[in-house]
């Protein structure tokens, strides 16, 4: 059964249509990524996953997103339970500007858990999961603003891993980092597979051949072709999906 199942979807901003007749099916503890061009609807399409296009006016969803089976958009769906059970990490590492513990704690704490040694579990075992705990763990009343852009995002990794998500949604996570924090981020999503499923939006074709099973290619705002990642890159079934990845165009 898919973790997330999306029918016959379309996304419009006002009059503008961003997303076509988007269908797709993601598989539990794979990692799907997302290629095509800027503009072409990868982001929008991640964003719908976990509702975040509910904050843009005039954003209008028409057909069926499912999450283990359940309509996402269902009025009697909790909105704060979907974001708790998939989680986003952005483009720009954004820590709160806070201390390192209190940056992964604050999600475990506005979902009501307040007991010190529960929270310093949580804290130590999300950094740990998120492959930062030996760097960082005589440092965690330091600002999280004060370290680097690679070791912020995994904090924010980290802070999304701490409310303990099922799905982890990843906006081109290390387009801002430099070669080595982005080796250590793609080993981290390796890892991480064996127990989230995971959504990737990325700009690096390279980086989609070497971390996701599977493959979606986006053009203008539709799916083009979807598949083993493996058979996208080495015998594309479409010639758009071809031309872009040998950089014809994109």
């Amino acid at each position: 059964m898919s973790k997330i199942s999306i029918k016959n979807m379309d996304l419009f901003y006002g009059t503008f249509q961003a997303l076509k007749n988007i269908n797709i099916d993601i598989k539990k503890n794979e990692i799907t990524a997302f290629i095509g061009p800027s503009g072409c609807g990868k982001s929008t399409l991640l964003k719908s996953l976990n509702r975040m296009n509910d904050l843009v006016e005039g954003c209008r969803i028409t057909g069926d997103i499912r999450l283990d089976g359940e309509d996402i958009f269902a009025n009697n769906f909790d909105v704060n339970i979907l974001r708790k059970r998939v989680g986003m990490v952005f483009q720009k590492p954004n820590p709160f500007p806070m201390s390192i513990y209190d940056n992964i704690a604050y999600g475990p704490r506005t979902h009501g858990i307040k007991n010190k040694s529960e929270l310093d579990e949580i804290v130590e075992t999300s950094l740990k999961n998120a492959a930062i705990w030996d760097e960082v763990k005589n440092d965690l009343k330091k600002n999280a603003l004060r370290i680097s852009g690679g070791q912020q995002q995994r904090i924010c990794i980290a802070r999304a891993l701490a409310v303990n998500p099922e799905v982890l949604l990843m906006d081109e996570p290390t387009s801002a980092l430099d070669p080595i924090s982005t080796a250590k981020i793609e080993d981290l999503v390796q890892e991480l597979k064996k127990d989230y499923t995971i959504v990737m939006v990325t700009h690096n074709m390279q980086q989609a051949t070497r971390v996701s099973d599977k493959t979606a290619f986006f053009l203008t705002g539709e799916i083009i072709e979807f598949g083993n990642t493996e058979q996208i890159f080495s015998l594309p079934k479409d010639k758009r999906t071809e031309d872009y990845i040998t950089g014809r165009f994109g």
